[in-house]
């Protein structure tokens, strides 16, 4: 049996995790943003919202193919 895979709501979560990175990026910034921890966080929600663009993407060209 296929599953159906809901993207839309996948996409909102991984968008949610990377402005909360990018929030705990901010809090964690001491006086200078060139720390490896800031630049850690500020990559992993770069990921993250990258992955929530492409989802939606995805999302409305499927819907669009269906019709």
């Amino acid at each position: 049996m296929k599953r159906k895979i809901s993207l839309l709501p996948n996409a909102f979560f991984y968008l949610l995790l990377g402005m909360m990175f990018i929030f705990i990026a901010i809090q964690t910034v001491e006086g200078t943003v060139w720390n490896f921890t800031t630049i850690l966080i500020a990559l992993i929600a770069t990921f993250d919202i990258g992955i929530a663009i492409r989802l939606i993407m995805i999302h409305f060209r499927m819907k669009k193919r269906k019709g």
